[in-house]
């Protein structure tokens, strides 16, 4: 199969790109390196991937390379994720993506790509909800610009099925966490946690750190992109374990990893943040017939031991 894989640099891009590639793909990668790193394409490049350094944003270079490329699949996983960016200037967060998502859907149909599989959030789109775990049925509640642009982006990708008979799907991740996440960066609380481990840092829990999550491991994240691919389903599916942690129990896991003497440092709750929020993956497990396998204790030793290998000397 020819892929194209936007945001293919980042961390769950590059590990899509690996996999696309050990299958023996053809894979081409747009990203602008903001925020991802040409070095985790390293191995990908040297096996044969294409780098395109474009911005999403720019709809002429967009078209220009799927032109060139001609994908039967496009995994569009570009995109502006700090929520904190996004409530700072919730413009660029929408040009990026949504505006960005129309350039990606325009050029796909301009080109006649086969399959679209748009990457979304099970968390920020839905912000506080009654039931959960939460279904896709669920009314978007976004508690930022961020999950507002995403669930707008969404709303474009449906539209692109309808008007267009595109065939085209959304996944809604969980929380993921795994190897290429940045530790020193300012999402992902296993990537943050794992970092301070290793430094001989307290981890700051904000709150009284009962909130919850669904913590997906990359890989099993990875295999719901490649089962969407393979599929004609199309609306929105949550990517997740349908299993709840709250912070506290990482901060114990990670205890049990290392020496034992990770103590928490708490620190007032943050303003807006959601208390409890995991997903309902029903509906992914019956109609793409994918369901995560990994557990999170050993995702978390993974982690970790990718961090440890790789956390700058000092840092």
């Amino acid at each position: 199969m020819r892929a194209l894989v936007t945001g293919g640099a980042g961390f769950i891009g590059s590990n899509l790109v690996d996999a696309l590639l050990d299958r023996g793909d053809d894979v081409a990668v747009i990203d602008n390196l903001s925020t991802g790193r040409e070095s985790n394409l390293e191995q990908a490049l040297e096996s044969g991937a294409r780098l395109h350094r474009i911005d999403i944003r720019d709809g002429a270079d967009v078209q220009r390379v799927v032109s060139e490329e001609r994908p039967e699949a496009i995994f569009h996983l570009a995109a502006q994720i700090d929520v904190r960016k996004s409530v700072a200037d919730p413009a660029f967060d929408a040009r990026t993506n949504v505006e960005g998502t129309v350039n990606m859907l325009e050029a796909a149909r301009q080109a006649e790509v086969g399959r679209f599989v748009n990457t979304s959030s099970g968390g920020a789109i839905y912000g506080v909800q009654e039931q959960l775990p939460t279904p896709e049925s669920a009314t978007p509640q976004p508690m930022a610009p961020y999950g507002a642009s995403k669930a707008c982006a969404e709303v474009y990708v449906g539209l692109f099925q309808r008007l267009y008979d595109m065939n085209a799907c959304s996944l809604r991740y969980g929380n993921v966490y795994g190897e290429r996440q940045d530790p020193l960066g300012e999402a992902g609380v296993i990537a943050i946690f794992c970092g301070r481990l290793l430094e001989g840092k307290r981890p700051t829990v904000f709150g009284d750190g009962r909130q919850t999550r669904d913590y997906i491991y990359v890989g099993d994240v990875v295999a719901a992109n490649l089962a969407a691919a393979a599929s004609d389903a199309t609306g929105g599916f949550n990517i997740g374990t349908g299993e709840e942690t709250d912070v506290l129990e990482i901060v114990r896991i990670l205890q049990d990893l290392g020496d034992g003497g990770f103590e928490p440092e708490m620190a007032p709750a943050r303003l807006g943040e959601l208390e409890r929020s995991y997903i309902d993956v029903s509906r992914a497990r019956d109609e793409l017939g994918w369901q995560a396998k990994m557990g999170l204790q050993e995702g978390m030793r993974r982690t970790l031991g990718w961090t440890r290998a790789t956390l700058p000397a000092g840092a």
